[in-house]
């Protein structure tokens, strides 16, 4: 540790014309130059938006005609927005409903999927397919699939029992919910088969120590995969939080915000802001808005979850 220490100094202690030479020598000049365009793009794709749009929301503005400086008046309008209110109780009922239907859903898949031997990688295709449908063709078919009328699939499905026909999207109270059916069904395979990797790296002595011990497999679910799995756990559930707070595709095609507004999300109500009404400065405070509230929510869970998810 003293060599290090004192070889560490005497670079320090060279002349800087001596430190530039050994610099250029160790090929300093051609990691610079990699590094430049990494950097600007990054800069420009990246950080350069989240600059234009601070100064964007302290202005108002349709990208057309010439800004006006009003300062934080676009936060006072979006805040003063009764809509504001009703969005942002339905990006919560959305984000609860996606995580009590979503989030055990893959984790149960996953551990199902381990149990097979032979038909493993054909279940993870099957469970992988919905994701790579393009969103919009998804929500598409899924609209379909919930036609009100007797014809739609789902309802001819329930006629067979004697049920509906059911107004799954037109319904205030069944509207919500369905969406967060389509939403679950189309990213689920993600987590699947990320649970599917953290359960193949377990090492099985241990499933094999419980199975003689007489450990059935919901015991061994409960005292083997799941603390094994708690951090993966922990990181997909933030993810999904995250997620669930900036759903827009699904709403927007399926019903548009409706019926009366109770499927309008935040995230629609900035594109209404922007697209609806040209208030490009009130849209882009509101995004500044979500963005801190999720940075909070990010901090302060992983601050919580430190200490469990490596205990």
């Amino acid at each position: 540790m003293t060599q290090v220490t004192t070889a560490a100094q005497r670079r320090r202690a060279q002349p800087p014309l001596q430190r530039l030479t050994r610099w250029v020598r160790g090929g300093g000049i051609t990691t610079f130059l990699f590094f430049v365009p990494l950097l600007f793009t990054f800069g420009y794709f990246a950080w350069w938006p989240i600059l234009r749009s601070l100064v964007l929301a302290m202005q108002k503005t349709n990208l057309v005609t010439e800004p006006t400086w009003v300062g934080l008046d676009n936060f006072q309008r979006v805040l003063a927005d009764p809509l504001l209110t009703t969005a942002v109780v339905n990006t919560l009922w959305f984000a609860t409903l996606a995580l009590i239907i979503g989030f055990p859903i893959p984790i149960l898949m996953a551990t199902f999927m381990a149990e097979l031997r032979r038909t493993r990688q054909i279940a993870s295709v099957l469970v992988y397919l919905p994701v790579i449908i393009p969103p919009v063709v998804a929500v598409l078919l899924w609209k379909q699939f919930y036609d009100p009328s007797p014809d739609g699939v789902f309802n001819e499905i329930l006629g067979m029992f004697g049920i509906g026909p059911l107004p799954w999207l037109q319904s205030p109270v069944m509207a919500m919910p369905s969406i967060v059916v389509q939403a679950t069904w189309a990213s689920f395979g993600q987590a699947t088969i990320i649970y599917l990797a953290a359960l193949m790296s377990i090492q099985s002595d241990l499933y094999e120590a419980a199975e003689m011990d007489g450990a059935r497999i919901l015991r061994r679910f409960w005292h083997i995969t799941l603390p094994q799995m708690r951090g993966i756990m922990l990181l997909l559930l933030l993810l999904q939080v995250i997620g669930t707070m900036q759903v827009f595709t699904e709403p927007f095609v399926m019903t548009g915000g409706g019926p009366v507004n109770k499927t309008t999300t935040v995230l629609m109500l900035i594109y209404n802001y922007a697209f609806q009404q040209g208030d490009y400065g009130k849209a882009t405070a509101l995004s500044l808005l979500l963005a801190v509230v999720l940075t909070i929510v990010s901090a302060v869970y992983l601050r919580l979850t430190r200490s469990w998810s490596k205990s």
